[in-house]
Protein backbone atom coordinates (compact mmCIF):
# COMPACT_ATOMS: atom_id res chain seq x y z
CA UNK A 1 0.00 0.00 0.00
CA UNK A 2 2.85 2.38 0.77
CA UNK A 3 4.31 1.82 -2.72
CA UNK A 4 0.97 2.78 -4.22
CA UNK A 5 0.82 5.90 -2.06
CA UNK A 6 4.38 6.81 -3.00
CA UNK A 7 3.57 6.37 -6.70
CA UNK A 8 0.42 8.46 -6.32
CA UNK A 9 2.37 11.24 -4.60
CA UNK A 10 5.09 11.12 -7.24
CA UNK A 11 2.56 11.42 -10.07
CA UNK A 12 0.25 14.09 -8.60
CA UNK A 13 2.87 16.45 -7.14
CA UNK A 14 3.95 17.89 -10.53
CA UNK A 15 0.30 18.29 -11.48
CA UNK A 16 -0.37 20.51 -8.47
CA UNK A 17 2.48 22.87 -9.39
CA UNK A 18 0.75 25.50 -11.54
CA UNK A 19 3.28 28.31 -11.21
CA UNK A 20 4.56 27.75 -14.74
CA UNK A 21 1.05 27.71 -16.18
CA UNK A 22 0.18 30.96 -14.41
CA UNK A 23 3.32 32.60 -15.75
CA UNK A 24 2.41 31.57 -19.28
CA UNK A 25 -1.09 32.96 -18.84
CA UNK A 26 0.27 36.32 -17.67
CA UNK A 27 2.74 36.40 -20.56
CA UNK A 28 -0.13 35.70 -22.96
CA UNK A 29 -2.20 38.50 -21.49
CA UNK A 30 0.75 40.90 -21.72
CA UNK A 31 1.39 39.93 -25.35
CA UNK A 32 -2.28 40.43 -26.20
CA UNK A 33 -2.29 43.84 -24.53
CA UNK A 34 0.82 44.90 -26.44
CA UNK A 35 -0.75 43.70 -29.69
CA UNK A 36 -3.99 45.63 -29.05
CA UNK A 37 -2.08 48.79 -28.13
CA UNK A 38 0.00 48.47 -31.29
CA UNK A 39 -3.12 48.13 -33.44
CA UNK A 40 -4.76 51.11 -31.74
CA UNK A 41 -1.66 53.29 -32.11
CA UNK A 42 -1.41 52.39 -35.80
CA UNK A 43 -5.08 53.21 -36.35
CA UNK A 44 -4.80 56.52 -34.48
CA UNK A 45 -1.62 57.62 -36.27
CA UNK A 46 -3.32 57.25 -39.67
CA UNK A 47 -6.25 59.47 -38.64
CA UNK A 48 -6.04 63.17 -39.46
CA UNK A 49 -8.50 64.21 -36.72
CA UNK A 50 -6.76 62.38 -33.94
CA UNK A 51 -8.12 60.48 -31.00
CA UNK A 52 -10.96 62.93 -30.27
CA UNK A 53 -12.59 62.23 -33.62
CA UNK A 54 -12.29 58.48 -33.17
CA UNK A 55 -13.81 58.61 -29.69
CA UNK A 56 -16.68 60.81 -30.86
CA UNK A 57 -17.40 58.38 -33.73
CA UNK A 58 -17.42 55.45 -31.30
CA UNK A 59 -19.76 57.27 -28.91
CA UNK A 60 -22.06 58.23 -31.80
CA UNK A 61 -22.22 54.65 -33.06
CA UNK A 62 -22.94 53.30 -29.56
CA UNK A 63 -25.63 55.97 -29.12
CA UNK A 64 -27.24 54.96 -32.42
CA UNK A 65 -27.21 51.28 -31.39
CA UNK A 66 -28.75 51.95 -28.00
CA UNK A 67 -31.34 54.31 -29.39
Amino acid sequence: MSKLLALYTKVTTPLKNEKGAQSLEWLGIAALLILVLGIISTAVSNQSGGIEQIISKIITKIGNMVG
